[in-house]
């Protein structure tokens, strides 16, 4: 029997290699060369330089710095493939990213294949440093692996006959999971982020350090869509009162009027996603909504967004694992929250908005070298989310952990869980 993404997670290093490199092909396998090679917008990248980006990640850190017997599959991927190292040297533009007709899809599942075969050799024979950075590299691996995902969803929306990625019957409704109730956060002096001793994390999410939460509760579930047909009823779109004025510009000029992949007929409402378009799920959470639209919809409802160290320290007991995550290469979306009456969907579903700025933690410092441009150098006006979602690969996301985006920014599967002030 094949083994769980989890149980391979657990083994040795080669294990852990060929599982998350088989879950991303896993996922590109539906993929015609015409689909891996457009790029929807400079946001997205096309699903051909996302198998080749990862790849160029191992050949680059591990493979030329730590096996001098190594022979690059092709020098000019270097170029190519490169995202946004400085340290490195200049690279293909991203906005033009989807003008690499070549190489051919057909080239790049065999860079991966080089790739895969000199890794797995070279495996026993790497120092502590050079596993370290293989392990880096799985863990960026699946972050694109999520990217994948919805890169080709933004791609696919765009085609008129709006494809479905993955075959899956429709989700059935079911009745709307009640009104919010609230759930009392600590108070006073917390400690949150990494302290070093939970495996692998990335560097922005450490050092662990102290923080001061003032009395406030966080909803028990996400916002689900009925809700936010709700806000979009009572003319929330339409009201600048509940906006940020850099949303309200942003709302205007854009034409924003509903959530990303919604809309509107006669018989209601109904959105896009990798299966395809599909009628609104009223209880299932709200997703593919910007920051702005989250405040917004906070500021509608009487409340607000969480502030990081809030939900953090919410999740700290949560098992990660849980939730509604990524298994496999079968259709992710957002589902419906059980009944209960503690802290749900906290990890999965959807990436939860949060009110904090993408800054760093009291005491961090970037990690000498190439890789230290992974995180730190982006913490400038982006907002962290929490949580996880649909998409992310189980066993990827922690309490500390710290994805961010632009306020303006949606294609994610993005949603808000609402806090209030006691």
């Amino acid at each position: 029997m094949a083994k769980s993404w989890t149980d391979a997670w657990q083994d040795d290093l080669p294990d852990r290699y060929r599982a998350v490199r088989g879950l991303t092909e896993a996922l590109a396998a539906p993929l015609s060369d015409a689909d891996a090679t457009v790029q929807s917008m400079p946001d997205a990248s096309p699903a051909k330089w996302h198998l080749a980006h990862v790849s160029w990640f191992f050949e680059t850190f591990v493979l030329r710095d730590h096996i001098p017997a190594y022979q690059p599959f092709d020098p000019r991927f270097a170029f190519l493939f490169n995202s946004y190292y400085e340290a490195e040297g200049p690279r293909h533009a991203r906005p033009l990213r989807g003008m690499l007709t070549r190489p051919a899809l057909a080239e790049v599942r065999a860079y991966r294949a080089h790739v895969d075969a000199a890794m797995l050799a070279a495996m026993g024979m790497l120092p502590q440093p050079a596993r370290a950075l293989v392990t880096l590299g799985l863990h960026h691996e699946q972050q694109h692996q999520e990217l994948l995902l919805t890169d080709l969803l933004h791609l696919f929306s765009l085609n008129p006959l709006e494809p479905a990625l993955f075959n899956a019957p429709p989700a059935t409704p079911v009745d709307l999971p009640g009104p919010l109730h609230w759930i009392e956060g600590r108070e006073g002096l917390v400690e949150i982020g990494d302290d070093g001793r939970t495996g692998f994390t990335f560097d922005c999410e450490g050092p662990r350090h102290k923080a001061v939460l003032r009395p406030h509760a966080l909803a028990h579930r996400p916002i689900t869509n009925g809700e936010w047909i709700a806000f979009i009823e009572d003319g929330g779109y339409r009201t600048a009162a509940h906006w940020l004025s850099d949303g309200w510009a942003w709302v205007q000029a854009e034409g924003i009027d509903a959530p990303l992949y919604w809309k509107q007929s006669e018989q209601g409402w109904t959105r896009f996603g990798l299966d395809g378009r599909q009628p609104i799920n009223p209880a299932a959470p709200v997703t593919h909504i910007s920051l702005y639209e989250a405040d917004a919809y906070a500021a509608w409802a009487g409340a607000r967004l969480p502030a990081e160290a809030e939900w953090e320290c919410g999740a700290q007991n949560i098992a990660a694992v849980s939730g509604n995550q990524l298994d496999g290469a079968g259709c992710p979306r957002p589902r419906p929250a059980e009944a209960g009456s503690t802290l749900a969907q906290m990890f999965g579903d959807v990436w939860e908005w949060t009110g904090s700025a993408y800054r760093p933690h009291p005491g961090f410092r970037a990690a000498a070298g190439a890789v230290g441009e992974y995180n730190g150098k982006f913490m400038s006006g982006q907002f962290v989310l929490k949580g996880g979602s649909c998409a992310t690969p189980r066993g990827h996301v922690r309490a500390s952990y710290r994805n961010f985006f632009y306020p303006h920014q949606r294609w994610q599967f993005t949603g808000l869980r609402l806090a209030k002030d006691l």
